[in-house]
């Protein structure tokens, strides 16, 4: 056997909640900043942006994520980011990735929809082609914005249908920002096949997670980690096998969380939830998957096959067809029997 981190690099992989902006690397960044000197704050010094990228709070991550939003200007800039997110997802063995992308944000700042969409599509089927790994869409709601944001995400959703297209997500801060308003939203997505997949009890407590449940339909919840603090609702995510999307990293440099060693991961996984490790906004909290593997498996006290089973939540709670889903299984015991 390996040691742990070089079974983790090769570990074949499904990421569920990585966010398509918030996955851009620093050089990347950099560059679209250079391209925008003089109408941005955001450095276009990769090295500059690890300080840029140290969050007082939820609030200022929000603040800074949208700076980085301003930096993505026209259809090139879409398509060059996408791609790169692939890149770097194959690069850790990511087969199978879905992006939560915010399509309101680009197309509010002047990026017609059917550029947009023509734009992410045309990097998904490249990435694919070129790199191996399938991409699949959420389209997200910044919560932040409100309820137009939701109109308009809705109807991008459902006019433009990107063929990656495949569930209807909530984001953005938590605080003030009630999910019930957004009912009738995901009402209609769902009514049009998109699975719900909203943000809750990420900085917030567990109503938040119970108002996802019960007023939005959510299949998987977007962190959901204030469920460790309500008993009765740690009971009825185990026995629906309700799947949290955990980012302990994220929760970390969000201030949501004190400490790593404080993440209430151990309690979720001891009550017998369905948990998948994921990286969240990668770059801007200084992590890659790989190294969310890492740090779960130090949480957990995992071995290979720990990290292994793991790995296997991904793929059974994606939305990935059951042919699909029985492949990258076989993938993931071939390289464990292997290692």
């Amino acid at each position: 056997m390996t040691d742990l981190s070089a079974f983790i690099a090769g570990l074949p992989k499904a990421e569920l909640h990585v966010h398509h902006v918030g996955s851009a690397s620093p050089r990347i960044v950099a560059e679209l900043a250079a391209r925008h000197e003089g109408r941005t704050r955001v450095p276009a010094d990769p090295d500059a942006l690890a300080g840029y990228f140290e969050f007082r709070d939820f609030a200022h991550f929000i603040e800074i994520y949208l700076s980085v939003v301003d930096l993505i200007r026209d259809p090139e800039d879409v398509r060059l980011l996408t791609f790169e997110v692939a890149r770097e997802l194959a690069r850790q063995q990511v087969r199978y990735a879905e992006l939560t992308v915010t399509p309101y944000s680009h197309v509010h700042r002047g990026i017609p929809a059917p550029a947009f969409c023509e734009a992410i599509e045309d990097a998904r089927v490249a990435a694919e082609a070129e790199l191996g790994v399938v991409l699949r869409w959420c389209f997200d709601i910044p919560g932040e914005a409100g309820l137009p944001a939701a109109e308009e995400t809705l109807r991008i959703a459902l006019d433009e249908q990107p063929a990656g297209l495949i569930s209807f997500g909530l984001g953005g801060p938590e605080v003030g920002v009630p999910r019930p308003q957004f009912k009738p939203y995901f009402d209609q997505a769902r009514a049009a096949g998109l699975h719900s997949v909203p943000h809750a009890g990420e900085t917030t407590g567990p109503e938040t997670i119970w108002d996802a449940l019960r007023e939005l339909g959510a299949e998987r919840i977007g962190h959901g980690i204030a469920a460790a603090r309500d008993p009765e609702l740690l009971r009825h995510l185990a026995e629906r096998r309700i799947p949290l999307e955990v980012c302990p990293t994220s929760n970390v440099r969000t201030r949501a969380v004190a400490s790593l060693e404080e993440h209430p991961l151990p309690r979720l996984v001891s009550a017998g939830l369905l948990v998948t490790i994921n990286s969240d906004d990668p770059p801007m909290f200084g992590t890659t998957l790989n190294d969310e593997y890492a740090v779960a498996a130090r949480l957990l006290d995992l071995d290979a096959a720990g990290v292994a089973a793991l790995a296997r939540n991904a793929v059974s709670v994606s939305f990935l067809p059951e042919p699909e889903k029985r492949k990258l299984h076989a993938e993931i015991d071939d390289y464990l029997a292997r290692s």
